[in-house]
C-alpha cells in the first residue's frame, strides 16, 4: 500500500511518516520546505532504516502534483501541507486562504483524477471557535474560528464532507488536533520552527537553550488553579500512531468522520515550565503579560470517540513530552 504524504517534511508529518515506514507502509513524500527542513527527510530514513521517494513539490502547482500520480499509484493520502502559524494568518489572510484552500482544491481534484479516494486529514481543534465547553466533544458545533489560520481548517473540512456526499466511494478521516508537543526519543526529529516559535513548548525550549531571554506568560489572573492558562498538550509519537489509526479506518468505511486527538487533561502553563525545568534542570525566566485577545482560560478535549472509532488513546505525559523536547534540542544544538 503506497501513502502520499504532503507536508511530511514537517513536525507532525515527518513523525507520522516514521510511524508509517516501521508499520510496513510504502509512502510518497511532498513538501515545499516552507514550513520544513530538508535535512528532516535523512532523518526520517535513519530512524527507519528505509528509504522512499520525495518531490519538492507546492500543491499550488497542478502539473507537478499531477506528475506525482502519474509516476507512483498513490492509494490513499495523509494530507498535512498547509499554512500554520495563527499570528500570520491575520496579517496575511489572502496568503492563507490561497495556499490552504486551493492547495487542497488541487490535490483532491487530482485524486479524483487518478481514483485515489481515501484521505486522512490534518484539522485542528481551532475549528470549534471560543464558545465551546469543556471538555470539547466531537458533538459540539464548530463555531466561526476567530483567525483565517482556523477558518481554513474548517472551510477544508466542509468542502472534504461535500466531496463525500457527492461521490460515496470517497473517504475522509479528519482529525482535529489539540496541542502537539514532543519530539521522537532518537533526538533527531521534533519541532524546529523557522524563526520566533508560535508555540509555547519549542519557546521555552529556546529560553532553556540560551536562544532567547525569556518567556512571555500571556495572563496569570484566568479563573485557573494557578492563574494561567490551561490546554491539552498530546505527544507528537501519540499523535502519529494516530494517523495509522486513522488510515485504517479510512479504508474500513466510506463518508467523512471528525475525531478529536488530545489526551482529555489539561495543563497550566505554569505546570509546563515546572515540568521542563524538571527535564531540563534549567531554570525557566519569564514575566507576565497582558492577556491575548480571544485566547481561552481551560480548552481541553474529550477523547473518547478516538478511543471508540479508532481504538487509539494518548500514552505519554507532559514529562515524557519535555523530556524528548529537550533531548531534540541538545541533539541539534
Amino acid at each position: 500500500m503506497v501513502i502520499l504524504v504532503t507536508g511530511g517534511a514537517g513536525f507532525i508529518g515527518s513523525h507520522t511518516c516514521t510511524e508509517l515506514l516501521e508499520g510496513g507502509y510504502e509512502i510518497v513524500v511532498l513538501d515545499n520546505f516552507v514550513n520544513s527542513r530538508p535535512g528532516t527527510l535523512g532523518h526520517i530514513e535513519e530512524i527507519a532504516r528505509r528509504e522512499f521517494p520525495f518531490y519538492a513539490v507546492d500543491l499550488l502547482h497542478e502539473q507537478a502534483l499531477r506528475r506525482i500520480f502519474k509516476e507512483r499509484r498513490i492509494d490513499a493520502v495523509i494530507h498535512f501541507a498547509g499554512l500554520k502559524a495563527v499570528g500570520e494568518s491575520v496579517r496575511h489572510p489572502l496568503w492563507y486562504f490561497h495556499n490552504n484552500i486551493t492547495g487542497t482544491l488541487n490535490l483532491c481534484s487530482i485524486m479524483a483524477e487518478f481514483g485515489c479516494k481515501r484521505m486522512v486529514f490534518s484539522s485542528s481543534a481551532t475549528v470549534y471557535g471560543i464558545d465551546s465547553n469543556e471538555p470539547i466533544s466531537e458533538e459540539a458545533t464548530p463555531r466561526t474560528p476567530i483567525n483565517p489560520y482556523g477558518k481554513t481548517k474548517l472551510m477544508i473540512e466542509r468542502i472534504l464532507g461535500d466531496i463525500c456526499v457527492s461521490d460515496p466511494e470517497w473517504s475522509v478521516v479528519s482529525l482535529r488536533y489539540f496541542n502537539p508537543a514532543g519530539a521522537h526519543t532518537s533526538g533527531l526529529i521534533g519541532e524546529d520552527p523557522k524563526g520566533i516559535p508560535n508555540n509555547l513548548l519549542p519557546y521555552i525550549a529556546k529560553v532553556a537553550n540560551g536562544e532567547l531571554e525569556k518567556l512571555s506568560v500571556f495572563g496569570d489572573d484566568y479563573d485557573t488553579p494557578d492563574g494561567t492558562g490551561i490546554r491539552d498538550y498530546i505527544h507528537v509519537v501519540d499523535l502519529a500512531k494516530a494517523h495509522i489509526c486513522a488510515l485504517r479506518y479510512a479504508f474500513a468505511h466510506t463518508g467523512q468522520d471528525v475525531i478529536n486527538l488530545g489526551t482529555g487533561m489539561g495543563y497550566s502553563v505554569f505546570e509546563i515550565i515546572a515540568a521542563f525545568e524538571r527535564a531540563s534542570g534549567k531554570k525557566i525566566p519569564y514575566q507576565v503579560a497582558p492577556r491575548r485577545p480571544g485566547d481561552l482560560a481551560v480548552c481541553y478535549a474529550n477523547p473518547s470517540k478516538a478511543k471508540s472509532v479508532l481504538g487509539w488513546s494518548a500514552e505519554r505525559d507532559l514529562d515524557a513530552m519535555c523530556f524528548d523536547i529537550w533531548h531534540y534540542t541538545q541533539r541539534r544544538g
